[in-house]
């Protein structure tokens, strides 16, 4: 596995546990993300705000269905489920473009994606 790829998984086990330590520890300092259709934000005091949304209650459950490299690219395939602040379960599939500087990521790209019938839709 390369380091680029073991960035990204211990990112996500992060995101799994709510640790903003480990999370934080896989950016770099002027790391970008961006959630299509929702936000983006620049900086590590920014993100490490966005970790936990008001919207959402604990963590979320994230898995990873694939990891393919190229370059300094890590495009992960994931689906997951989270618990809204209302007590309800949103379920979601998403793709995310992990850009790498030194085995640190710079730039988070998330397409996210609810699903409210199936694995599809």
């Amino acid at each position: 596995m390369s380091a680029n790829k073991d960035t990204v998984r211990k990112y996500i086990d992060g995101f799994n546990k709510s640790d903003h330590a480990q999370i934080l520890s896989c950016l770099t300092e002027d790391i970008e993300w961006t959630v299509f259709g929702h936000f983006r934000l620049s900086g590590k005091d920014a993100y490490d705000g966005a970790i936990e949304s008001p919207d959402f209650s604990g963590p979320p459950v994230l898995e990873i269905v694939r990891l393919v490299e190229e370059d300094d690219v890590v495009m992960a395939e994931l689906s997951g489920e989270a618990h809204r602040a209302n007590g309800a379960t949103m379920r979601m599939t998403m793709a995310e473009v992990f850009v790498m500087r030194d085995a640190l990521i710079t730039e988070r790209r998330a397409f996210v994606i609810e699903l409210t019938e199936n694995d599809y839709k």
